[in-house]
């Protein structure tokens, strides 16, 4: 409008120009009214997490058993290093050599790492039907841990299977371990056949121990040293 109120009046361009000369943060919003403001540091860093969160919890979902995600290490094949000590679970002394006969599940585990938790009731799984049956055990081996933090998380979850404190022993050291979870198979004859990294599925051991079973390779001459290790009970 003109000075009258025509569209091309005075009054019409000072209201489109002041609109366009406004940053666009201050630019009012045509359904609210209320100026816009412009989103901080803070909600990007959230929204950031978040979307970490939502791929943990996706490769968490998705992951594959343990059978397709076994990793080199130079002690399979060799007998498996000794393990001993006093169990945090009942006070009992506990010996890795007492456990020959039946596989064996070490694990690796603190209960400040997020995978060790998830995999934990895939173990308590796993460690409760084999138990009925008597031909598979979990021993478990604290890493960098606060052995009471550990007998509380046990206690909590109703897990009773040996737990040895692995910090400040040689058993990390043996096992060439750096990292949490990380599990090692142990034969009936006390042989590592395999090892796993980034977690276990109850199903994904059943699967790798049938694996190994049906393999039967032969065991070598001599004190064992090097030797190919037989799968089967001794």
């Amino acid at each position: 409008m003109n000075a009258a109120g025509e569209p091309g009046g005075r009054h019409g361009r000072v209201l489109e120009t002041d609109a366009d000369d406004r940053p666009d943060d201050e630019v009012a919003d045509a359904s609210t009214g209320e100026g816009r403001r412009r989103r901080g540091p803070v909600f990007f860093i959230a929204l950031g997490v978040a979307v970490v969160l939502a791929v943990f919890v996706g490769v968490l979902a998705t992951r594959e058993p343990s059978a397709n995600r076994t990793a080199d290490s130079p002690l399979v094949g060799e007998v498996a290093p000794p393990i001993t000590g006093t169990s945090l679970t009942d006070g009992q002394p506990f010996d890795l050599d007492a456990l020959r006969g039946q596989w064996v599940v070490v694990n690796f585990f603190a209960t400040w790492c997020v995978p060790c938790r998830v995999e934990h009731p895939e173990l308590l799984s796993f460690s409760r039907r084999h138990g009925q049956i008597g031909d598979a055990s979990v021993v478990s081996v604290v890493f960098d841990d606060d052995p009471q933090a550990v007998k509380r998380y046990f206690e909590e979850n109703d897990s009773t299977w040996p737990v040895v404190d692995g910090t400040g022993s040689g058993v990390i050291i043996d096992y060439a371990v750096s990292a949490v979870p990380e599990s090692f198979v142990i034969s009936p004859s006390g042989y590592v056949v395999a090892k796993v990294t980034g977690g276990v599925t109850s199903v994904g051991l059943d699967q790798l121990i049938a694996e190994l079973s049906g393999e039967g390779p032969e065991a070598g001459s001599g004190s064992g040293s090097g030797s190919t290790p037989t799968t089967g009970a001794p």
